[in-house]
């Protein structure tokens, strides 16, 4: 009864296929596997249920600004461990692991350039530097660049992505909320444009300061935008929360959001608002 047993050799279907590291992506949302360069191509959106991913503040630039015009500011500041702080990790262990990466100095670049030929100072949040967290650092670079924008009498923009006021610099990161929120209305008061786009996520501090407070407010579909995060809401009221609560569909409906604009028709529709919204000098 040798018939049944096996050859030695492997079958063809015993051979394992190596697929390279990095070449599928599987969605957050809606769980399909995805072709990594696919998904690239498609600004980081997926194709089959329009999850928006998070992308760098430099990806962003590059989407929205016209090529080769964007000249940034105030490259160089880095935070300081002012106060010492210190739990599981330093707070400068924490900044110099987050420089470690090699993106921005800080949570946020800014600088100037222009879209369809409108100049414009943009202030664009990296999420992957300490969650996007406000400091020192932060807020002043944001400011410099409302001032510019008072200055140049140009239009301001800011990209937000934060999970709000960095604890590890206490009031100092508090007091970054009116520091923002005073350099706005110095803009307002010279009837130049603020327009605030909101992206996955936008919450904390940044909520509760200039984050909300642009002439337009334009979001992401599906961004997460609140102060207090959904879990900690919930565990403080003990009720259930309304379906789709804090997202960007929600605040639309609720009147805190103007509009939910998709990644792709971001740069056309920041275009079509400034050329309602500016007149240069």
């Amino acid at each position: 009864m040798a018939w049944f047993k096996r050859d030695k050799a492997p079958l063809a279907t015993d051979k394992k296929v190596k697929v390279p590291e990095g070449l599928w992506t599987k969605c957050l949302s809606c769980k399909e596997a995805l072709v990594t360069k696919d998904l690239e191509r498609n600004l980081n959106v997926c194709p089959k249920c329009n999850h928006h991913y998070r992308i760098s503040a430099r990806q962003r630039i590059d989407l929205l600004l016209d090529a080769g015009s964007f000249v940034e500011y105030d490259a160089t500041m880095v935070s300081v461990d002012v106060l010492e702080f210190k739990d599981s990790k330093s707070y400068q262990e924490r900044i110099q692991a987050a420089l470690a990466k090699g993106g921005a100095k800080d949570a946020v670049i800014c600088g100037a350039g222009a879209i369809e030929a409108i100049p414009v100072q943009l202030a664009v949040f990296d999420f992957s530097f300490m969650g996007g967290s406000m400091g020192s650092v932060v807020g002043e670079k944001i400011t410099r660049a409302i001032e510019r924008g008072v200055a140049a009498h140009t239009p301001v923009i800011v990209v937000s992505a934060s999970g709000g006021a960095r604890m590890q610099e206490s009031i100092l990161s508090l007091m970054q909320m009116a520091k923002t929120s005073a350099a706005l209305a110095k803009l307002r008061e010279q009837g130049l444009p603020f327009i605030s786009v909101l992206t996955d996520p936008t919450t904390g501090g940044v909520t509760a300061s200039f984050a909300m407070l642009g002439d337009i407010n334009i979001a992401e579909p599906k961004a997460l935008i609140g102060f207090a995060g959904p879990r900690v809401i919930e565990q403080t009221i003990r009720q259930k929360l309304p379906e789709g609560f804090q997202r960007a569909e929600y605040l639309l409906d609720h009147g805190m959001v103007d509009l939910i604009v998709e990644r792709k028709d971001m740069r056309a529709t920041l275009a079509r608002v400034l050329g309602m919204l500016y007149r240069p000098q």
